[in-house]
């Protein structure tokens, strides 16, 4: 039986994982982020990049590294517990918890065939998007749900609260 716990991954699982995908004509969607406090607009990205091919593989952010982007009080939800979330997501095939600045080791190591992030991105500024593009991959940006994100939830819930 697969478990949410299968799904985590350790980079070296991963990138047998992918390439045995790949090698079964599979094309591999890779994404990354935080995802901290889970709401709509995460749900609808993910699914949506899930959409462009045929595996997603999720790169996600350590709690240190979420501290050192958002600052000291974030995450709110431990990277066990995201990493798990996450993996529970029937449109995520695997995840990877990652501590760097950015997933650049990720997505060279894994060569997805397609590169996702947020339209608040453009094609030129995503992490990875010269190495995709060099080896025949794509990159793709999609749009984000309005009004939704962890930061103001967090600011809703203080001041609910």
């Amino acid at each position: 039986m697969l478990t949410t716990e299968s799904k985590i991954m350790r980079l070296d699982e991963a990138v047998l994982q992918v390439a045995d995908w790949q090698r079964s004509q599979q094309r591999v969607v890779f994404t990354n982020g935080c995802f901290d406090l889970v709401h709509l607009g995460h749900i609808d990205y993910l699914e949506k990049a899930r959409a462009h091919g045929d595996r997603l593989v999720l790169g996600l952010n350590t709690d240190a590294s979420v501290g050192r982007l958002k600052g000291p009080l974030r995450p709110v939800v431990d990277e066990y517990a995201r990493a798990r979330l996450m993996a529970a997501l029937s449109f995520v095939d695997t995840v990877i918890l990652f501590d760097e600045p950015t997933p650049k080791e990720l997505i060279e190591a894994l060569k997805p065939d397609i590169l996702v992030k947020g339209d608040d991105y453009s094609v030129e500024t995503i992490v990875g998007a010269d190495f995709v593009l060099a080896n025949g991959g794509e990159v793709k940006t999609i749009p984000l749900v309005k009004g939704y994100s962890t930061t103001s939830l967090i600011e809703k819930i203080k001041q609910s609260y």
